[in-house]
């Protein structure tokens, strides 16, 4: 997992497709997708969370918080829910702080060394070491599941989209997180100005990674939008599917029930 060093410069993959027809990229740009993104998380773990919250000025918390309210977790507060793509298990550990949790939260990441940097940062979390497109779960496993800023580095969208369902019960809800681009004209341009030029520049310095920190707008920027996204969830079989737009548009809250 630590074949990387943190500077080593990575030849970047194709990111995703924004066709609505299409749900993955061809099996080889599959391939490397996977592994880059592997490898690249595990040279960037030591800052990533630092990196978070210095670069969304803290405000990734509230949108962990919004998710974990979308999540609709008081229904069974003793029940198991997946955080998917877990990283360092912030969002785990966010319902996992909620006063009236008693149940347990399974983070799952097939970067192990972001799982274990997060396995004490809550009580009631769980790190699985798994892929989200092939998880070790049986099916109608969890009361819940919610992934922040993890889809869009799937190597197959609607494969991932299909396992989440999978695992969750009827009636079960799913939450998504995803970064992506304000439609109003004005901040859109200040927007990705930050985004191209600003953020690269600050993750490279204190990452020591040349390379993370231009793939994120990069992925985000070859992402589905918000409306397409919606549509792949309700391929996948999901139901009830709706988003909001967070913080000015540059975030989507995307929930659906299996």
């Amino acid at each position: 997992m630590g074949e990387v060093g943190g500077g080593q410069p990575l030849e970047r993959p194709p990111t995703s497709t924004t066709s609505p027809a299409s749900n993955s990229l061809p099996p080889a740009a599959r391939a490397a997708k996977r592994a880059y993104v592997r490898r690249m998380f595990t040279a960037i773990a030591p800052r990533y969370d630092f990196l978070n919250h210095l670069l969304s000025l803290n405000v990734d918390r509230s949108w962990r918080r919004a998710a974990v309210q979308r999540l609709g977790w008081e229904r069974r507060p003793d029940g198991t829910y997946l955080d998917l793509c877990a990283g360092t298990l912030d969002l785990a550990a966010t319902l996992a702080r909620e006063p009236a949790f008693r149940g347990t939260v399974i983070g799952a990441d097939f970067v192990l060394p972001m799982l274990a940097l997060g396995k004490s940062k809550a009580a009631r979390t769980r790190p699985v070491g798994a892929d989200a497109l092939a998880l070790p779960f049986t099916d109608a496993r969890f009361d819940g599941a919610m992934v922040a800023f993890g889809v869009r580095n799937l190597a197959d969208l609607g494969a991932g989209l299909r396992e989440a369902y999978r695992v969750l019960r009827p009636g079960a809800r799913f939450v998504v997180l995803e970064f992506t681009t304000p439609r109003f004209a004005p901040l859109r341009a200040l927007y990705l100005f930050y985004f191209r030029r600003v953020l690269p520049a600050i993750g490279r310095a204190v990452s020591k990674h040349r390379d993370a920190y231009s793939y994120l707008p990069e992925s985000v920027l070859d992402f589905p939008p918000p409306d397409a996204l919606a549509g792949r969830l309700a391929h996948a079989g999901f139901s009830n599917v709706g988003y909001e737009l967070l913080s000015g548009g540059i975030c989507a809250l995307h929930h659906a029930t299996r």
